[in-house]
């Protein structure tokens, strides 16, 4: 059994193979069997999924086809208000009250696209943070082996794209938490170049380094999402006018020139398991198969920019919570409250030098790239796969096995896609980092990577059911 993508079945539908309403009703089936042992939603839209589905298939039958997204269902990271439900940001402490504006910019563009909204997944609280089993929510689990976490912090997306309870989603990404359960769940996940796609309607975590992306089984799925959600839009102020890009087309151009770094700090390579760097191995074996040319490279200040990532988002995050804190310590979750307050340890001066280290890296990069003739990086998403709830070693767990936070630092796209799988039959994730609005050139080398590969395509063995 292969894994259902966005593009499979939007031509299903195209060809009168299945309808919108079949497609709803058999995630919706799947996540009545699945959701319970996987932890993939705080909240369910059954109801409006179903009516929309209908909607869907009317306008198909009259011809109005809204492009691929249109009758295909998607979940939300329940940080990003919907007119469906409530936004709970999986806190006691949120203000239910937040959501009450209904769909954002994001929202509604892609349900102006025909997109289908099944549901709030789940996250880590506030966005940060690990799993607290101590609080009334559920507790994403990974669909490859549930004794084992999806990675956080847009956790049900990615958990539920694996197991078939959706085909694509929504998740936030402010030090890696798209890219990481992507990389622990085995699927496709995307952070755009940081302007490109706008964040309001979505509870802030760090604002300068916030992203929304799209996550879903291939690349070209995430393009197609792309399409739809990316351009300027007036209410968020980090967002840039650039001219548009037809993402799905430009994934199908050539590789010709293409020169590839591969990531070499003793940074990634100690914060990295022996098996994943065999893995990684083996994708740049499949890259150098595509006829490019690929070279060993450095990113300047590579540290600096991991490190200066969670420093200010700490602070940033801080600013934000500050009051709510004080009125509502014990409603936050203990490792939430703890990793925010340490926010407060950190001064004005502090974020001035994050910035212009963070100012000076970013110049670096760019100049080594172009001295170099380098057009994209490549480096394993994380050190290790999905790590167990409890027992793990510290490696695994530690921060620097992170290799997302530089991305966030610079604001370069980045995109993880599957690379194979460890000795315990657990997803790797590939990173591919792109230039400043080079997000083209990310996605086309990661569908041209997935045309060679199947690991896109597996299934795990939670995955019941399939779509139709």
């Amino acid at each position: 059994m292969t894994q259902p993508s966005i593009r499979d079945v939007a031509d299903k539908l195209r060809r009168g193979e299945t309808t919108s309403r079949r497609i709803v009703e058999d995630v919706l089936k799947t996540s009545d069997k699945l959701d319970p042992i996987l932890g993939t939603y705080i909240t369910r839209f059954d109801i409006s999924a179903l009516e929309a589905a209908d909607k869907a298939d009317q306008e198909l039958r009259a011809g109005i086809d809204r492009g691929p997204l249109h009758g295909i269902p998607l979940g939300v990271k329940d940080i990003i208000s919907t007119n469906e439900g409530p936004t709970s940001a999986q806190s006691l402490a949120q203000d239910p009250a937040w959501g009450e504006s209904g769909d954002g910019p994001l929202i509604s563009r892609l349900r102006d696209a025909g997109a289908i909204f099944t549901g709030k997944t789940t996250t880590m609280e506030y966005a940060i943070g690990f799993p607290d089993f101590d609080k009334p929510f559920p507790i994403p689990r990974n669909p490859w082996n549930t004794d084992r976490w999806t990675g956080g912090s847009s956790s049900g997306t990615a958990n539920g794209i694996s197991s078939g309870q959706f085909l694509g989603g929504l998740g936030t990404d402010t030090g890696g938490s798209v890219r990481l359960p992507a990389a622990y769940c085995g699927i496709t996940g995307f952070k755009q170049t940081f302007g490109l796609v706008p964040k309001s309607g979505c509870v802030p975590l760090g604002l300068s380094y916030d992203h929304i992306g799209p996550m879903a089984t291939s690349v070209w799925d995430c393009a197609a999402m792309l399409n739809v959600m990316a351009g300027y839009h007036s209410s968020d102020r980090t967002t840039v006018q650039r001219p548009s890009v037809d993402f799905v087309e430009a994934v199908e151009h050539d590789l010709e020139g293409l020169r590839i770094g591969v990531i070499e700090n003793e940074s990634v390579l100690e914060a990295s398991s022996e098996q994943m760097l065999a893995v990684f191995d083996d994708a740049i074996t499949a890259l150098t198969s595509l006829g490019m040319e690929v070279v060993s490279f450095r990113v300047p200040l590579y540290d600096e920019l991991h490190d200066g990532a969670f420093l200010a988002l700490q602070a940033e995050a801080f600013s934000w919570h500050r009051e709510q804190l004080q009125q509502r310590w014990l409603d936050y979750g203990r490792p939430t409250r703890l990793t925010i307050a340490k926010g407060a340890l950190i001064s004005a001066g502090d974020l001035v030098q994050i910035e212009r280290v963070r100012e000076i890296a970013r110049g670096r990069l760019m100049e080594q790239l172009r001295k170099e003739r380098v057009d994209v990086l490549v480096s394993p998403t994380t050190g290790y796969a999905a790590t167990p709830f409890v027992g793990a070693n510290r490696e695994a767990t530690s921060l620097s096995a992170m290799h997302t936070p530089p991305w966030n630092s610079t604001g370069f796209p980045a995109l993880s896609v599957p690379m194979g799988f460890d000795q315990e039959g657990l997803p790797c994730g590939m990173q591919i980092v792109g230039k400043p609005f080079a997000d083209d050139v990310v996605l086309r080398l990661g569908h041209h990577y997935q045309q060679i590969t199947e690991w896109h395509t597996r299934t795990p063995s939670a995955h019941l059911t399939s779509i139709d």
